[in-house]
């Protein structure tokens, strides 16, 4: 019962702070011209998006930060140390990527245009997250090289080849919400549906045992929901990559409290597509001199330039991610 109470108290207070703190917040972005910029190369129709106020993932960046040193504290209390620490050295990941998100975001503010960070330079941060991460997860929550393998049931120990898999999935996982966050509601929408799949994973594989990732679970559900006011389309407010980097951050860290990694490519799927659309697109240009797969990507803006409307996209991204969260849970360790 106390796990339930905090549960809802994280999540109920996550996304009244978030509302609260977005309807402060987007005046004051708008004020300081902190607008975003969009590409040329972009759809068309998207130019009339630019100016739209962007880094309003710091409204549940606080919001989650807040809630989080609450709900840590009284984790501590309750059930001990080692149920809250991954709890914190989880969120304490997942803000320090959207750190790297509003440098990135300033870096474009200050020039004026949608670039900043280069890409080594962003990635170099996240590898560097990734591994104080994974470092902290070894020495204080007994973090382990055996790598559960969903479905199968089994657990193989990969030894140092498990920190290479590790990384790639921090790495991976942070990048692939960053260029879901492509069009109104989009990446708050699925990070929510994802939430959903690890709230009730952590209820009934009983939360006072996994309390952790209960919390992170309310934490995600919390903040995007109380985005999505903002941000739903017609959005007022754009999280930028402050907003999806730390959603990011919540997403793989929330499989690896589960001491499940690999289930976030199932539950996550839609994250992982965007990624593999990117990753098609550009390699298929490249071996066919000039040609293109899809009409542009990431696979969102394929799907706009079929035809289809943002909250068609949402909609149907959200809907697959369910279905493939109801199969993760075919994965879950028995």
């Amino acid at each position: 019962m106390t796990s339930k109470i905090i549960f809802a108290s994280v999540l109920v207070l996550t996304f009244l702070l978030t509302v609260g703190i977005s309807k402060k917040l987007i005046p004051i972005l708008a004020s300081r011209k902190m607008g975003q910029k969009i590409l040329d190369i972009g759809p068309r129709w998207h130019k009339s998006k630019e100016g739209t106020p962007t880094m309003g993932g710091l409204a549940f960046i606080i919001a989650s930060g807040i809630c989080g040193a609450i709900a840590t504290a009284v984790v501590w209390v309750i059930n001990g140390a080692d149920k809250a620490l991954p709890l914190l050295i989880t969120l304490i990941m997942a803000i320090l990527n959207g750190c790297i998100g509003i440098v990135d975001d300033m870096a474009k503010l200050k020039r004026k245009q949608n670039e900043g960070l280069t890409a080594a330079q962003k990635f170099i941060l996240q590898v560097l997250v990734a591994g104080l991460y994974l470092l902290a997860m070894c020495f204080f929550c007994g973090l382990t090289t055996e790598l559960y393998i969903p479905f199968v049931n089994v657990s193989i120990n990969f030894g140092l080849f498990y920190y290479i898999v590790a990384m790639l999935l921090l790495t991976g996982i942070v990048n692939s919400v960053n260029l879901t966050d492509g069009i109104d509601g989009l990446a708050s929408s699925i990070t929510a549906v994802v939430a959903v799949f690890y709230s009730v994973a952590a209820f009934v594989a009983s939360a006072s045992e996994n309390v952790a990732l209960s919390v992170i679970g309310a934490l995600m559900a919390g903040s995007a929901l109380g985005f999505l006011v903002y941000n739903f389309y017609p959005a007022r407010v754009f999280m930028g990559d402050t907003g999806s980097l730390f959603f990011g951050g919540l997403v793989v860290g929330g499989a690896f409290v589960m001491n499940n990694p690999l289930i976030v490519v199932v539950c996550g799927i839609m994250f992982i597509v965007e990624t593999a659309s990117v990753m098609l697109q550009v390699s298929y240009f490249k071996l066919t001199h000039g040609k293109r797969l899809f009409k542009m990507s990431p696979i969102h803006h394929h799907f706009e330039k079929c035809g289809w409307k943002e909250t068609k996209i949402v909609a149907v991204f959200s809907a697959v991610t369910l279905i493939f969260c109801v199969l993760a849970w075919f994965g879950l360790a028995k």
